[in-house]
């Protein structure tokens, strides 16, 4: 793939005007992590504006984690302004399979075909129709076991599909690669993988969404690795989190990204990388 760099740049170039429709727990954390990336965050959730908003954003990740009907009207809505403008949008299926709620407004949002899906392995196996091990909004499942449901997710979507994980896996339904980066106090701080979504739709702007979704998995671990070594623990490792992300370079994301082309059509043998768990 390209440089995980050069992507890096170019959206910091963009400074790409980010419309998030996400849950009340993640919004403020969200915010400051797309400040501290480089893009333009707005939090809109009104059904009566939202439409008029995705207008003017160059990018959408919508988040189902406290979504109620007029909230799941309002993401169907702006999605659909994103599809007739040809703009990315990105959708975060929390907890997809503890509810029937849940369950049907994902069916909706899938519908819309998003350009990425991003979850843990729990919600992309729910979300393709199979059981799985999830504890609420929580995975039970390893990256592995959701591969072959993400690449089908993919090619029914006609986007790309990403599992958050231990080792992250990113598909289109034809290639994928595997992501390397992260560290473990990053499953300990809340909304790091709502806050990854927006980061992921301001990557993919004016970008092929494969290559963008992995370099921005890529530098988001990466910036967890620099953080942790500041950290003391889950209380200090948020701010040096947001620091770390606003000083990566493209040249720090070139030498410290871990990503691999992954074998499609099989289970990837992945060895232990011993540093990471999930971010969900």
């Amino acid at each position: 793939m390209e440089n995980p760099g050069s992507h890096l740049a170019r959206m910091r170039e963009t400074a790409p005007l980010v419309h998030n429709i996400t849950n009340f727990v993640a919004m403020n954390v969200m915010a400051n992590v797309l400040l501290a990336v480089g893009a333009s965050p707005a939090m809109v959730h009104a059904r009566e504006e939202v439409g008029e908003f995705a207008g003017l954003a160059q990018a959408l990740s919508v988040n189902i984690g406290t979504a109620d009907p007029d909230w799941g009207a309002a993401m169907e809505d702006a999605a659909s302004v994103m599809n007739a403008n040809a703009r990315p949008w990105v959708f975060d299926p929390v907890g997809v399979g503890a509810t029937r709620f849940r369950q049907d407004l994902s069916r909706r949002l899938l519908a819309l075909r998003p350009t990425v899906v991003r979850g843990n392995a729990s919600e992309i196996l729910a979300l393709a129709g199979l059981s799985g091990k999830a504890r609420g909004v929580d995975a039970g499942d390893s990256v592995e076991a959701a591969m072959e449901a993400a690449q089908a997710l993919a090619r029914e979507t006609g986007g790309v599909v990403a599992v958050s994980g231990p080792e992250d896996y990113v598909t289109d339904g034809a290639r994928g690669y595997r992501i390397a980066n992260g560290h473990p106090l990053m499953a300990r701080v809340t909304v790091m993988g709502c806050s990854l979504n927006g980061v992921i739709a301001a990557y993919c702007v004016g970008a092929g969404p494969l290559e963008a979704t992995a370099a921005a998995l890529a530098s988001y671990g990466l910036a967890g690795e620099v953080a942790a070594r500041a950290a003391g623990g889950p209380g200090s490792f948020q701010p040096a989190f947001l620091d770390a992300l606003a000083a990566q370079t493209p040249e720090a994301l070139d030498a410290g990204a871990r990503v691999r082309v992954a074998s499609e059509g099989a289970q990837v043998s992945v060895a232990s990388e011993g540093a990471r768990t999930s971010v969900t």
